[in-house]
């Protein structure tokens, strides 16, 4: 909940927008907490939806808030794109880094959440080479490590960059300086403010818990069904032939 939907939206009487603003208040404390001293100049959001948690967490940090990122809004959302290649491709289609705001600066980035892991690796590429000295990464959410069941079209599970990984791990393959994900408890509680009814959320792809549970061998059908290998396959005979 409260991830990828609009910011203006109400769900269960609870405004997606405030509870992105908790996630970022989260964030802070748990960078308070692990590095009080810490050398962050600047927090800069991928825009767009993170914004709205990146700008209460520079403020708790008494850091600058600033827009690093000019984004392509023709370019849609590239973890669901068809084949790795065409993702690492549109990542530089879709974000242009303005290099001023990187240039000489130890720079903490914020996204909403890290699925496969190509677009955060490719943003923190765009950092560095925008005069970046130090890159930090925070996503709002917990480690994505396995696979949703119930409607959203996710990765493979291998294709999870948290899958199998701990997160000193993820922050090496990232090729960040440092890696922070929000705590899984943090966000229900941001997520559940403001309607005291709610007392459980489907957090199966953090914790691998599904409220429904899940029948032996599914997970590995997903995988065989999900897969770039198996979606290039599906396309391939799908294809329309040409004409004689």
């Amino acid at each position: 909940m409260c991830i990828r939907d609009s910011p203006d939206s109400m769900l269960d009487d609870i405004s997606v927008y405030k509870a992105r603003l908790r996630m970022g208040q989260a964030l802070a404390r748990k960078i308070l907490r692990e590095r009080p001293d810490h050398d962050i100049d600047v927090v800069i959001p991928v825009p767009d939806t993170s914004r709205t948690a990146a700008l209460p967490l520079a403020y708790d940090l008494e850091v600058k808030y600033r827009e690093g990122f000019i984004k392509n809004r023709y370019i849609g959302r590239t973890f669901i794109m068809p084949g790795q290649k065409q993702r690492k491709k549109s990542v530089r289609q879709k974000l242009n880094a303005i290099d001023l705001e990187f240039r000489n600066k130890n720079v903490l980035i914020v996204d909403d959440s890290i699925v496969r892991g190509t677009t955060s690796k490719k943003i923190i590429q765009m950092a560095r080479e925008a005069g970046a000295r130090k890159v930090y990464f925070a996503s709002a959410s917990p480690p994505v490590r396995y696979p949703n069941v119930y409607g959203i079209d996710m990765p493979a599970p291998s294709e999870l960059i948290a899958a199998g990984r701990n997160e000193q791990e993820i922050q090496v393959e990232l090729g960040a300086d440092w890696l922070i994900y929000q705590e899984l408890d943090d966000l229900i509680e941001a997520c559940r403010e403001g309607n005291e009814t709610i007392r459980r959320f489907d957090t199966s792809c953090f914790s691998g818990e599904y409220v429904t549970g899940v029948e032996d061998g599914y997970l590995e059908k997903l995988q065989r069904q999900r897969s770039d290998k198996a979606k290039k396959k599906r396309r391939a005979k799908n294809a329309v032939q040409p004409a004689a």
